[in-house]
């Protein structure tokens, strides 16, 4: 719709420019009344007659031959259309690709048919990936420091059924209860054809799946323990859920305004699962190929050991489960 939109200015912008050519051409092409044609008319006008009988006839005036005048204003008036449509249509393209600043999607906040996910403003930084914590597993190790050099968006909430519905037409849930539960039994792949339509419908690429660095980055919001606060407090899980995930936005958030992103559902992320580098990282993209997507954050059913934010989990892209969920990435406008 936004590109009609666009397409049908241009064209109107177009047809009044060319109206106005056709005028410029028309009004130069129209031949002026000659002298005799003036004197003639006005003579008839003033009721004056001819002398009968005799005619007496001009001496013919000497025929000059003109050069035809090239039509200089119908020529610039064309170059100007032909200037004004092409960097109109330049800076068309240049802001397609991540255009953010308008339509249903602007400034982290996405409405889909009235449906609104909220994103919050994750800073560019630094922190220790993976954990020696007694709770930890070995493939949290080696600890490594990582540098994310760029700001992104992350969604405040795990996606949620109602936007789901809105983007895809149905509701894969195992846990029906209504649109502000987190979707779930969607596979790694369905969240792929998730985002390429939500992409579609906004226009240009903003949304992805969090990185598993930028995902422990965001979730620990600059702390280094298991945890970002008391996992009562800031998760449904094993001890407090009764088994069932809960609406999205009810536990307390993180220092950069995340919900449940321990808890609730397994999130999943963009990299393969594989084990870690050691050393410095630069936005680090994961493995370079695998078996298993990796999910992070824990769900409903999880016991402490699994809601911390160092805890890493792996499986088959195709797999789905009533505990598998996610939340969207985008780049950010700035890249601060």
């Amino acid at each position: 719709m936004k590109l009609v939109s666009f397409y049908r200015r241009q064209i109107s912008l177009f047809v009044m420019i060319t109206f106005t050519i056709l005028l410029c051409f028309w009004a130069n092409q129209t031949p002026a009344a000659s002298a005799s044609e003036k004197s003639s008319t006005a003579a008839r006008a003033s009721g004056e007659d001819e002398t009968p009988g005799f005619i007496e006839e001009d001496e013919p005036e000497p025929v000059v031959k003109k050069g035809k005048k090239f039509p200089w204003l119908l020529a610039a008036l064309g170059v100007g259309t032909v200037v004004v449509l092409v960097v109109l249509l330049a800076k068309k393209k240049s802001t397609t690709a991540d255009d953010t600043s308008t339509g249903p999607y602007s400034n982290g906040v996405l409405t889909i048919n009235g449906v609104r996910y909220d994103m919050a403003s994750i800073p560019s930084g630094e922190f220790q990936m993976g954990s020696t914590s007694s709770e930890g597993d070995p493939d949290e190790q080696p600890v490594h420091t990582v540098r994310i050099t760029k700001g992104f968006w992350l969604g405040k909430t795990e996606v949620t059924q109602g936007l789901w519905q809105a983007v895809m037409g149905s509701n894969p849930s195992y846990f029906g209860y209504g649109d502000n539960y987190p979707v779930e039994m969607v596979s790694w792949d369905d969240c792929q054809a998730f985002i390429t339509k939500l992409n579609q419908l906004v226009g240009g690429n903003p949304f992805r799946l969090p990185t598993e660095a930028e995902w422990e980055y965001a979730c620990r919001a600059g702390t280094t323990g298991d945890r970002y606060g008391d996992l009562d407090s800031i998760a449904w899980y094993y001890n407090n859920s009764g088994g069932v995930t809960h609406p999205v936005g009810q536990k307390q958030p993180n220092a950069f305004g995340l919900y449940d992103i321990l808890g609730n559902v397994w999130e999943w992320c963009q990299d393969w699962y594989g084990p870690y580098a050691a050393g410095y990282q630069t936005d680090p993209p994961g493995a370079a190929s695998g078996s298993y997507r990796v999910f992070r954050g824990g769900d409903c059913y999880s016991d402490t050991k699994f809601a911390r934010s160092a805890y890493r989990g792996g499986d088959y892209s195709s797999r789905r489960e009533h505990s598998l969920g996610f939340r969207l990435a985008a780049n950010s406008a700035s890249g601060g």
